[in-house]
C-alpha cells in the first residue's frame, strides 16, 4: 500500500463564490476532482478497528470503499457503498459527517478528519455520470410489501427488500417521489436531478412507486393488507409544522419552513416563469437555528431578499445546523440574531381605511434578548429572557422554523397503532409497531432528524421484516 498523505488538513472543496451562488439556485459544492478525491484518499490510515464505521447509521464499509478511490477504482468504490446505502449521491450532499462517521476518524485528532462524505459524493457522482452498468432486478422470492412515504427511510426500506427479492410498492402522497428530499432540501444543496436518479436506480431494481396516494385517505394500512402485502413499513415523515403560539402568527407573509420550502423546492416558486405564489424581495426573519432554518434563510436570500435574519435562542456554539451550511449563510450575507426570541409579529393595521390591501400584512417581529440558565433535562443551558430587553426588527416576511411532528392520519385511521405524546409511531428495537406486520422508521418515529438516521431506520425496518417473512418460506 502507497505510503499516508498525512496532511493535517482535508482537501478544500470547490464552491461558488458567495457573490455569485446568493443569486442562483445552482449546487454551491462543486465536487471534487479525480486527483483531489485520490490526495483525500490517501489521507486514510485504513485503521484495522475501524471507528468510522460505528459511526455510520447504515455501516458503510469507509475504509474499504476509500481504499477503492485511492486505488483509482472508482466503480468499486461505488459497488461497496452501494452494498449499504442505496442512496450515496444524497448521503454524500447532505448527511452530517462531522457528527457520525467523520467525527471519529482517527485523522481528527491532531488534524481534520478524513473528507468521507466528499469522497462518497466524489464516488456516487462518478458513477451517475461514467458508468453504463444498470441494476436488476432480484429473482422473486414470492412476497409483497408495501412502503408508505417515499423519503430517504422508504427508499432505503424499499431498496434492501428489492436486493432481497422482495416485491415491493412505495405509496407517496405527493405527485413527485423523493419526500423531504424533494419537498424540503433546497436544489442549491441536493438537485433535484440527483434524487431523480437514485429513485430510477430503485425502480430499475423493481421497487413500484406509486404517486398521489394518501395513505389514510385513498387507502388504508388495513386495505393494504387486504389487497395482498404481507408487511407495512411507514415512513411517512414529520410534516405537520409547529409554531410558537405568540400574537401575528396567522398575519399575511408568515410561513411554516415547510409550506415556503415546498413552494420553492417541490412547486418550483424560484422559476422566473412560475405562478406558485411565495415572497419574494423585501426583508425576512427566520427563527430557529437547525438546517431546515439554514435552508429557508439561504432560500429567501436568492428568491431577492433585500436582507435575511437568522433568530436563533441560544448561542452559536447551540446552534444545531451542520458547520458547514452555517458558514455558507454568513459568506453569503446572512444575519444572526443570536441570544434572541420573538415574542410577537406585528402587522399593519390602518384603522381609518379597513378595505388598504396592506392591512394585515407583517410589518415587523418583536423580540426579546436572552441568556443561558441552567442545564434543562437534555443538558443544554436553558434560555431565559432578559426583562427589559425587547427590540424590533422590521421584515415583510417570517418563517417559522422551529420543528415538525408527524401528520396524525395514519395513526386516526389504523387500529391498534401506539404513538407517543409527540405524535411519533411507538417502535420496538426492531422497528416493529403496536402491531404485528407493520413496521416503521424515520421522522415517523422520531420526528424531524437527519436523512441518514431516517435511512438507518429503514434499513433495520428491512431485515426485520426480511426476518418475518423468511420463516413463511
Amino acid at each position: 500500500m502507497a505510503k499516508a498523505n498525512m496532511d493535517n488538513n482535508r482537501c478544500p472543496m470547490p464552491t461558488q463564490e458567495p457573490s455569485v451562488r446568493r443569486n442562483n439556485f445552482s449546487e454551491v459544492a462543486l465536487g471534487y476532482t479525480e486527483d483531489m478525491a485520490i490526495k483525500e484518499a490517501e489521507r486514510c490510515l485504513n485503521c484495522k478497528n475501524m471507528p468510522c464505521v460505528q459511526g455510520c447509521p447504515v455501516n458503510i464499509r469507509i475504509p474499504e470503499f476509500i481504499a477503492k478511490v485511492r486505488e483509482g477504482d472508482f466503480e468499486g468504490a461505488y459497488r461497496i457503498i452501494s452494498e449499504s446505502s442505496s442512496l450515496p449521491a444524497v448521503c454524500g450532499r447532505v448527511c452530517p459527517q462531522e457528527v457520525q462517521c467523520e467525527s471519529k476518524c482517527i485523522r481528527g485528532i491532531k488534524g481534520e478528519s478524513v473528507g468521507i462524505g466528499r469522497l462518497e459524493r466524489f464516488v456516487a457522482d462518478w458513477h451517475n455520470t461514467f458508468s453504463e452498468e444498470e441494476p436488476t432486478p432480484v429473482v422473486s422470492n414470492g412476497h409483497r410489501v408495501a412502503v408508505v412515504g417515499s423519503g430517504p427511510s422508504g427508499l432505503t426500506c424499499a431498496g434492501d427488500l428489492a436486493k432481497r427479492g422482495y416485491s415491493v410498492t412505495v405509496f407517496e402522497a405527493l405527485h413527485t417521489a423523493g419526500g423531504v428530499l424533494v419537498y424540503g432540501i433546497p436544489e442549491f444543496r441536493l438537485p433535484k436531478s440527483i434524487v431523480k436518479k437514485e429513485v430510477n436506480t430503485l425502480k430499475k431494481l423493481g421497487v413500484e412507486i406509486q404517486t398521489n396516494v394518501v395513505i389514510g385517505k385513498t387507502l388504508t394500512i388495513d386495505e393494504l393488507f387486504a389487497a395482498g402485502y404481507e408487511a407495512v413499513f411507514i415512513g411517512s415523515g414529520a410534516g405537520l409544522p409547529s409554531f410558537m403560539g405568540i400574537p401575528g402568527e396567522g398575519l399575511n407573509g408568515v410561513y411554516s419552513a415547510n409550506e415556503f420550502l415546498t413552494r420553492s423546492n417541490l412547486m418550483k416558486a424560484y422559476l422566473d416563469d412560475s405562478d406558485t405564489p411565495i415572497m419574494k424581495g423585501g426583508r425576512v426573519a427566520v427563527v430557529g437555528g437547525g438546517n431546515v432554518a439554514m435552508d429557508a434563510a439561504r432560500t429567501a436570500l436568492r428568491l431577492g431578499a433585500e436582507k435575511v435574519y437568522v433568530v436563533y435562542r441560544r448561542s452559536m456554539d447551540e446552534l444545531p445546523a451542520r458547520r458547514e451550511e452555517v458558514l455558507h449563510a454568513e459568506e453569503e450575507g446572512i444575519e444572526f440574531h443570536l441570544l434572541a426570541n420573538p415574542v410577537e409579529i406585528i402587522g399593519y393595521r390602518n384603522e381609518t381605511d379597513p378595505r388598504d390591501p396592506k392591512n394585515g400584512f407583517v410589518t415587523a417581529i418583536k423580540c426579546i434578548k436572552m441568556e443561558l440558565g441552567d442545564p434543562d433535562e437534555r443538558g443544554r443551558r436553558r434560555p431565559v429572557s432578559i426583562p427589559g430587553s425587547e427590540f424590533t426588527l422590521d421584515v415583510d416576511a417570517v418563517i417559522i422554523s422551529i420543528g415538525t411532528t408527524p401528520n396524525p392520519l395514519i395513526k386516526s385511521t389504523t387500529e391498534g397503532l401506539t404513538v407517543n405524546s409527540r405524535g411519533g409511531i411507538v417502535i420496538n428495537e426492531e422497528g416493529l409497531t403496536s402491531r404485528y406486520g407493520i413496521y416503521a422508521g424515520g421522522d415517523a418515529v422520531t420526528g424531524a432528524a437527519t436523512v441518514i438516521s431516517a435511512m438507518g431506520a429503514g434499513k433495520l425496518a428491512a431485515g426485520s421484516i426480511d426476518a418475518m417473512l423468511s420463516e413463511k418460506r
